[in-house]
């Protein structure tokens, strides 16, 4: 088997698992994706499986791969498991980052992590990743920055439509979190990044209902290829 097949087709599933492409709860059709994708179905169901293991699809014994449901529990479970690693990380990378890491940090979110006007939605947000996980690598606990990762993947839609509509509001909160870094004050830090990451349940479900429609009636690129407008500044 190619690998280089199977990495292609896994990076291609990949973008449209995490920008549900494929609707939530839809079976996949592998014969007319290895038609489309020109792969043949061992390195499809190769790649179909590593989305699995990462949960971005579902596999269900006798009937085959099925796209995620988009579920405000799950969703919420994972803004709740998200909240705790961070919070672990940012009081770890208080105490143990060094001076020149944060300063690092620091010049990197005031160079690229606070200008959005201009971009799209999907390339704010992921500034926006990397400056958290960013925070994750500094504690030095890289099993905590991979799952931090792995989180971001299943949670990125709705980070695309936060960012839509929030996206002033979160830049300040970054700026203000780096600055308790820089001061190496966790508590400061900690509270900060909480109330930034903190979501309501009924918040969510809101945020599911919109996501939805997105999904099938805008259409998801029509939102995140959106470019922010200096009126938004």
């Amino acid at each position: 088997m190619s690998e280089g097949r199977v990495e292609e087709a896994y990076v291609r599933l990949k973008e449209r698992a995490v920008n549900f492409q494929f609707r939530p709860g839809e079976r996949i059709n592998e014969i007319g994706l290895s038609r489309e994708l020109a792969v043949s179905r061992t390195p499809l169901r190769e790649a179909l499986n590593r989305l699995v293991t990462e949960q971005l699809i579902d596999f269900k014994p006798g009937l085959g791969f099925f796209c995620r449901e988009l579920d405000p529990r799950s969703v919420y479970e994972l803004y709740e498991l998200r909240e705790i690693l961070e919070l672990a990380a940012v009081r770890k990378t208080c105490e143990s980052a060094s001076d020149a890491e944060l300063k690092a940090l620091n010049d990197d979110l005031l160079a690229n992590g606070l200008t959005y006007v201009g971009n799209t939605v999907r390339e704010v947000t992921e500034r926006d990743e990397a400056f958290h996980v960013a925070i994750a690598e500094l504690s030095g606990n890289h099993e905590l920055a991979l799952h931090l990762r792995q989180i971001n993947q299943r949670i990125r839609f709705i980070r695309w439509l936060d960012m839509s509509s929030r996206v002033k509001e979160t830049k300040g909160e970054h700026k203000a979190i780096m600055e308790a870094m820089l001061d190496r004050n966790a508590d400061r830090a900690a509270e900060i990044l909480g109330k930034h990451i903190r979501r309501r349940m009924d918040q969510i479900v809101a945020s599911v209902k919109e996501s939805f429609s997105n999904i099938y009636m805008a259409g998801p690129e029509e939102l995140f290829d959106r470019q922010f407008e200096p009126h938004e500044d």
